[in-house]
């Protein structure tokens, strides 16, 4: 990897590791806690896939030296830390909620209700036009597919930082997630308004549904063990599907034909949480401020590293400059 831009890429996905490695921690050490368990046959095979992406990308680093394709080791090795990424912050959110902090419903209802945002009428004017119950249950269930289509699209496209950034800004963005969860415990907003799902039946409530249960089972401690593919995320303040649709938009954005339609589905996104997702608008409000706030302390790293290889190299007499994809 002969281009500098490459050479700052490579320093940012070892860094990615450090963030992983640390949630990976806790969620053992959580477990351990907690006393639940991951089913392991799920498990595995996940990691197992992940890890090897990831190893394909440092393997072919080793061997090839300056030689290696950045293609090849960001968008394999980006997917790889992704998917280790999800596999631990899905259980850790459950870990977070088994502390059993209050339930705080009703305060976050009582937010959206100052705001002028009071989510039942929103919820049934939405429940009330089919076809925008629709486009917003479909709409709501984007955020995984990017999560495999940004590492590929950046690194085919030369953005080999950017990509970094945005895995650092994820991670960022999920740590500090499932951090406040655990202190701000919700349900989501039918709950809060004690609104049966019953009474919308042209929305889809599957995925607060999920959030209900879990949570639920969890707090009367009927939940024991964890199976990946099934967990709901449980998370309500602040929205990660709004996080990620910011950071979605940002990490997509510069490429051509590309970033305005990424940024029209993700804010179809944001706009199908409060109905699909059950959250208060205060979560998402919370959430877009959370992404921006994680990229920017990931671009705000970006230029510290360059300022430190500037003044090192100062003293070799060269010069550093980082990319920014």
């Amino acid at each position: 990897m002969v281009d500098t831009d490459a050479k700052t890429a490579w320093k940012l996905f070892q860094l990615n590791g450090f963030p992983i490695a640390a949630m990976g921690s806790l969620l053992a050490l959580g477990l351990s806690v907690t006393g639940l368990r991951l089913e392991p046959v799920g498990y595995g095979i996940t990691l197992a896939i992940a890890a090897s992406f990831v190893a394909i990308a440092y393997r072919h680093y080793i061997a090839r030296g300056d030689r290696a394709d950045p293609k090849l080791i960001f968008s394999l090795g980006t997917i790889g830390q992704i998917i280790i990424t999800c596999a631990i912050v899905g259980p850790l959110s459950y870990v977070a909620n088994w502390m059993g902090f209050p339930l705080q419903d009703q305060a976050l209802l009582a937010i959206d209700r100052a705001l002028g945002l009071d989510p039942e009428p929103i919820a049934r004017f939405v429940n009330d036009h089919p076809w925008l119950a629709d486009v917003l249950s479909r709409s709501y269930g984007l955020i995984k597919w990017p999560l495999l289509g940004i590492p590929i699209v950046l690194a085919l496209t030369g953005r080999y930082v950017r990509l970094q950034l945005f895995m650092l800004a994820m991670s960022l963005a999920l740590a500090i997630t499932i951090a406040i969860s655990a202190l701000v415990p919700a349900i989501g907003t039918y709950y809060g308004l004690q609104l049966p799902a019953a009474q919308l039946p042209d929305i889809n409530t599957a995925a607060y549904a999920g959030q209900l249960r879990d949570i639920l089972a969890l707090r009367d401690d009927s939940l024991h063990q964890l199976q990946l593919f099934t967990l709901s995320g449980i998370v309500s303040f602040p929205s990660f599907h709004a996080a990620s649709a910011v950071l979605y938009i940002w990490a997509l954005w510069p490429v051509r034909r590309i970033g305005g339609i990424v940024a029209t589905l993700n804010l179809l996104m944001i706009a199908a949480t409060p109905v699909i997702g059950a959250h208060y608008i205060i979560d998402v409000a919370g959430g877009v401020a959370l992404a921006a706030g994680s990229i920017w302390a990931a671009k705000a790293y970006l230029e510290w590293m360059g300022r430190v290889a500037h003044n090192v190299a100062k003293g070799a007499s060269t010069v550093w400059q980082p990319g920014l994809g």
